[in-house]
C-alpha cells in the first residue's frame, strides 16, 4: 500500500550551487554502475572514503630477463693430410657449427590499474548522515558506492561500511485501551529502518510484517486494534533481515477519562486577524528567491505589543537552516530531508527540528525526519560564518569546514511525524506527538513518540487518550511542549466555546493520566488562523502561542508565579513569513520561520 505521492521538486533558488556528481575523466576506463537514488543507512564498521576510484590504462615498460642457448657459425682452418711438393702442409677454411648461453631482455605493458583518489575521510563521520548513492564500481569483486551527505557529492566507499541486510525496529510499543479508536496502530510506525544486502533503505510497504498474538490481530493494511487488551509480537522481516518488536494494549479502559472543568480566564481582546500559509502561498516563491541574496545577513523584526509600543520585542536571526539535506532529484519522500520545517524544541546547545515535505504535514499518515543540531559552536559565530550552515548540500565550503558541520548534525531515520509541531526535548530524548491536523477532534488514541538523542531512532512508543467524561467529549492536541521525561503540557483550542484549555499530562511507567491546568476565554485570533507553536517558559512560568506574525503570552500558574490562563501581553509583527515552531530553554524563547528556514531569538520580552 503506497500511502505518498511522488513530493515536490526542491526549487531551484534553494538548489543553486549544488554539484553535479563527479564524473570519470577520460583517463577512467572503469564502467559505473547506474541506480535509483537510494538512501543508504550506515553501519558500525568504518571505512576510507576516497575522492575517486579509477581504472586507469598504464604505458609501463617492465624489464624481464631470460637465458637461452644461441647457435652461431666460426670459421677454421683445417690441415690437410696431403703434402705439397714443397713439403709444405696445405690448409682450407671450414665452417663449424658451435653454441652459448646469451642473456634476453624483453618488455611488456600492463594496461590496467585500479586507483583510489585523495583519502578524505572515514564512514564513521557518517554515521548518523543523510547517506545517498545513484551509483557503484566494482574492484576485485567489491562494489564501491558514490555517495552523497546531506545533499553533498563525497565520493566511494565499500559497501561494508553500510548496514547490509538490517532491521531495526523499536523494542517495545504500548497502546492505551481504547475501544473508540476506529483506526489502530500503525505497525510501520515501529520502524526505525530495513535495509537490503547492499544496504540501501527499503520501503517500508515492501517489508513482511506478521502478528503472532493469542487475542490481538494485525489487519490486512498492516494496522493493529487497540479495543482490547493483550499482547504481541511484531516481526518485520525482508530478505535476510529481520527483527521483532513487543506489543501491549494496556488493561485500564478508563485510562485518561479526566474532567475539563476549569473555569476560563476572561480576556479582553480586540479584534486581531492573522493569515495562514494559503493565503500567502505566492510569498514561498518570493522567499525562495531571495533567501540567496539574505544568506549573508541576519533578519530583525520589531514587534508591537498590546499597549502600543513599537518596539515591544523584536526577533533576530541566531542561524540559517541548511537549504536542504537531500541530493539533488530526491523525489521519494522517503529519501528527501526537506527544508520546510514544522517545529523546533531547544535543550541547552541541542536544536531539533521536524522536517516534512511541502503539503505532507496535513496527510493523516504524514511522514518524515528529524534534525538534531549541536549548536555549540553556532551561537558563537558571527556575520556570514552563521549563515554559510544553508551551503551544506553544495561543494561552495571546503571539504574541512563543511566536515565540521557535519559532525554536528544527526538526521532521523524516516518517521511518523503527525503535522510536526508538538515536538519537546529533554537531555537524553526528543518526543513527538504525532497527530493529525485534520482530524477534527476524533476519539482515536494519540501517539507520543520518544527517540533517543544519540543516534536519533525511536526507542519507545506510547498511545494515550485524554477525554472530558467521555469519548464525546474527546481532547485531540495539535500542539504540546514536553516539560520533562514524564510530563506533557498541551494546547486544546475549544473553538465551540471560544477558549483555549492547558492540559498536564503525566506518565507513570506506561501509563498516563491527564489534567486540565488553565484555560483562557478567547479564540485569540478572531478568523480562525491555526496555531503555528506553543512553549511552556519555565523560568517566568509562561506559554507562548504562536500564530503567523503574532505571538500571544499566558499565565500558566504551574509554580505559583503567574495566574492560570490570564494574558499577559501579544506581539505583533510584520514577517509576512509562516511562523513554525516555538522553543525555550531557561528564559529564552526562540520561533522558526519558513523560507528560507532560520532560528531567531525572541529579545525584549519583559517579564
Amino acid at each position: 500500500m503506497r500511502r505518498f505521492a511522488l513530493g515536490m521538486m526542491t526549487s531551484a533558488a534553494l538548489m543553486a550551487g549544488l554539484a553535479s556528481q563527479v564524473q570519470a575523466s577520460s583517463k577512467d576506463y572503469s564502467k559505473s554502475t547506474k541506480t535509483d537514488l537510494v538512501t543508504k543507512i550506515m553501519g558500525n564498521k568504518s571505512y576510507q572514503v576516497y575522492s575517486s576510484l579509477r581504472l586507469e590504462e598504464v604505458t609501463k615498460k617492465v624489464k624481464t630477463k631470460t637465458k637461452e642457448k644461441k647457435k652461431y657459425t666460426v670459421k677454421k682452418k683445417v690441415a690437410v693430410k696431403k703434402k705439397s711438393k714443397k713439403g709444405k702442409t696445405k690448409y682450407k677454411t671450414v665452417k663449424q657449427v658451435k653454441y652459448k648461453w646469451v642473456t634476453k631482455t624483453a618488455y611488456k605493458n600492463v594496461k590496467k590499474k585500479w586507483k583510489f583518489g585523495k583519502k578524505l575521510t572515514v564512514s564513521a563521520d557518517f554515521r548518523y548522515a543523510h547517506v545517498q548513492s545513484k551509483s557503484y564500481k566494482v574492484k576485485d569483486g567489491k562494489r564501491y558506492y558514490y555517495i552523497y551527505v546531506n545533499g553533498r557529492p563525497v565520493g566511494y566507499v565499500n559497501e561494508k561500511a553500510f548496514a547490509l541486510s538490517k532491521a531495526n525496529v523499536v523494542s517495545q510499543v504500548s497502546l492505551v485501551n481504547n475501544q473508540y479508536d476506529s483506526v489502530g496502530f500503525n505497525a510501520e510506525d515501529a520502524i526505525n529502518y530495513v535495509t537490503d544486502q547492499h544496504g540501501s533503505l527499503v520501503d517500508n510497504d515492501s517489508v513482511e510484517i506478521s502478528c503472532k498474538s493469542a487475542k490481538l490481530n494485525i489487519s490486512d493494511t498492516g494496522y493493529v486494534s487497540s479495543r482490547k487488551a493483550g499482547t504481541a509480537v511484531l516481526t518485520f522481516k525482508y530478505g535476510k533481515a529481520k527483527a521483532t518488536s513487543k506489543l501491549t494494549v494496556r488493561g485500564d479502559a478508563k485510562e485518561g477519562i479526566s474532567s475539563a472543568g476549569v473555569t476560563p480566564v476572561k480576556t479582553d481582546l480586540p479584534k486581531i486577524e492573522t493569515w495562514s500559509a494559503r493565503d500567502r502561498a505566492s510569498s514561498h516563491k518570493h522567499w525562495a528567491t531571495k533567501s540567496a541574496r539574505d544568506r549573508a545577513s541576519s533578519h530583525k523584526y520589531w514587534a508591537t505589543n498590546m499597549s502600543g509600543n513599537a518596539k515591544g520585542a523584536d526577533i533576530e536571526t541566531i542561524f540559517y537552516h541548511p537549504a536542504v539535506l537531500s541530493a539533488p532529484g530526491s523525489s521519494n519522500l522517503e529519501a528527501k530531508v526537506s527544508s520546510a520545517v514544522q517545529g523546533i524544541d531547544v535543550y541547552d546547545n541541542d536544536l531539533v527540528t521536524s522536517n516534512l515535505d511541502l503539503g505532507q504535514a496535513d496527510n493523516r499518515e504524514a511522514r518524515g525526519h528529524m534534525v538534531y543540531y549541536n549548536m555549540r559552536g553556532v551561537y558563537n559565530m558571527r556575520g556570514v560564518k552563521k549563515c554559510n550552515w544553508q551551503l551544506i548540500p553544495s561543494k561552495m565550503l571546503s571539504f574541512n569546514t563543511w566536515l565540521s558541520y557535519i559532525k554536528n548534525i544527526k538526521v532521523s531515520p524516516y518517521m511518523k511525524l503527525g503535522h510536526g509541531q508538538s515536538v519537546g526535548s529533554t537531555k537524553k530524548y526528543v518526543y513527538v506527538l504525532a497527530n493529525w491536523n485534520r482530524s477534527n477532534n476524533w476519539s482515536n488514541s494519540q501517539e507520543l513518540i520518544r527517540v533517543k538523542k544519540s543516534t536519533m531512532e525511536i526507542d519507545k512508543i506510547w498511545t494515550f487518550k485524554v477525554w472530558n467524561g467521555s469519548a464525546k467529549y474527546p481532547r485531540i492536541f495539535l500542539n504540546a511542549d514536553v516539560i520533562d521525561d514524564n510530563t506533557l503540557l498541551a494546547l486544546f483550542h475549544n473553538a465551540s466555546k471560544h477558549r483555549y484549555e492547558y492540559w498536564k499530562i503525566s506518565r507513570s511507567g506506561d501509563s498516563f493520566k491527564a489534567k486540565e491546568v488553565g484555560a483562557t476565554g478567547s479564540d485569540l485570533i478572531s478568523n480562525s488562523a491555526e496555531v503555528q507553536g506553543f512553549v511552556w517558559d519555565s523560568a517566568y512560568d509562561v506559554y507562548y502561542i504562536a500564530f503567523n506574525d503574532y505571538l500571544f503570552k499566558i499565565g500558566a500558574g504551574l509554580d505559583g508565579g503567574t495566574e492560570a490562563g490570564k494574558l499577559l501581553n501579544y506581539y505583533s509583527f510584520h514577517t509576512g513569513r509562516e511562523f513554525e515552531g516555538l522553543g525555550s530553554y531557561k528564559g529564552e524563547l526562540y520561533v522558526n520561520l519558513n523560507h528560507p528556514t532560520e532560528t531567531l531569538k525572541v529579545n525584549h520580552i519583559t517579564k
